[in-house]
């Protein structure tokens, strides 16, 4: 039996009998093996944050939850699905046309930004714009490498008597796409309303088998000569940088009954090509709003022999 399996049968034993939580042995080891062996989060953490998961659904108090939480620097959030305590300022807040969101916005402390959500069905004080907040208990998401905070019906909301400057994480860098990595180009990704997790295999980690809905992107590593990033292009971006629409990618992925072909294509396309790129630096992605092509792959080479050279 592997660690994570071990992990997970001790975790169902613990929540199996639970009003509220319906979960199998092997659910919960899918997901303990996400941030195991995808986001190389240490098994005891890994452990905690699943197991978190299962407590909002049953009937425990809220502030029991919160005793085990850490208090998290907004740019420090790097992993879904942990359970967390933050303070931030609201930055800004929009319209959703979701009937489930009450409120979708903008945090942030000196050392970063975050989205931020709000269920409807949570019943929650409403946030003022300017305003400096203590969240407690928030559930951690991810999506293109974009982390964001989930408030949900054990969220407590405290007011904060302090200032708080707002720092920006927008980073840039130049170098040659010298990798495009698997899980780029035509994908499927969840159709719930709170969830847009990647399927795999036509399964979602969260909702099981469901049917996807298309999307672009492009995980990338960019290399300035000195070090490597690694950079997210969502479909926008993807749809840019790479000169092709979705509907243009479906149609090119139906033509021959496969969607790795338009992966296949965008890499030929951009690798090893010369960028700019900017964007927030979110984890350990720097998540693109801005690119420029500098040069060819031989202008790319070239420069890297160069910075390498000095």
């Amino acid at each position: 039996m592997t660690e994570v399996r071990s992990h997970a049968e001790d975790i169902y034993d613990q929540f199996a009998d639970q009003d509220g939580v319906d979960v199998t042995v092997d659910e919960i080891e899918e997901r303990l093996d996400t941030f195991v062996n995808q986001y190389q989060v240490p098994i005891e953490e890994a452990r905690q944050s699943v197991s978190n998961n299962y407590y909002s659904q049953t009937e425990s108090d809220p502030e029991s939850l919160r005793e085990n939480n850490e208090h998290r620097d907004i740019g420090d959030i790097n992993a879904p699905d942990e359970w967390v305590d933050i303070t931030g300022k609201v930055v800004e807040l929009w319209d959703s046309d979701a009937d489930a969101i009450g409120q979708v916005g903008l945090l942030g402390d000196e050392t970063g930004r975050i989205k931020f959500t709000a269920w409807a069905k949570s019943d929650l004080d409403t946030l003022e714009e300017d305003e400096v907040y203590h969240l407690g208990n928030v559930v951690t998401d991810e999506y293109e490498g974009q982390f964001s905070v989930k408030l949900n019906r054990t969220t407590t909301i405290e007011e904060a008597d302090e200032e708080i400057e707002v720092g920006d994480n927008t980073t840039e860098i130049e170098g040659a796409l010298v990798d495009v990595q698997s899980g780029s180009g035509l994908i499927k990704r969840c159709p719930d309303d709170d969830c847009t997790r990647v399927l795999q295999n036509g399964r979602c980690s969260e909702h099981g088998e469901v049917e996807g809905e298309f999307d672009l992107r492009i995980k990338a590593v960019i290399d300035d000569g000195y070090d490597v990033a690694e950079v997210i292009f969502n479909q926008e971006m993807t749809e840019d940088i790479a000169d092709i629409t979705l509907d243009e990618a479906k149609d090119r992925a139906m033509d021959v009954l496969d969607t790795t072909v338009v992966g296949d294509d965008i890499r030929t396309d951009i690798l090893g090509e010369y960028y700019r790129v900017s964007g927030p630096q979110l984890g350990r992605y720097i998540l693109v709003d801005e690119f420029e092509r500098l040069g060819t792959r031989g202008d790319a080479e070239d420069i890297l022999v160069q910075a390498r050279s000095l």
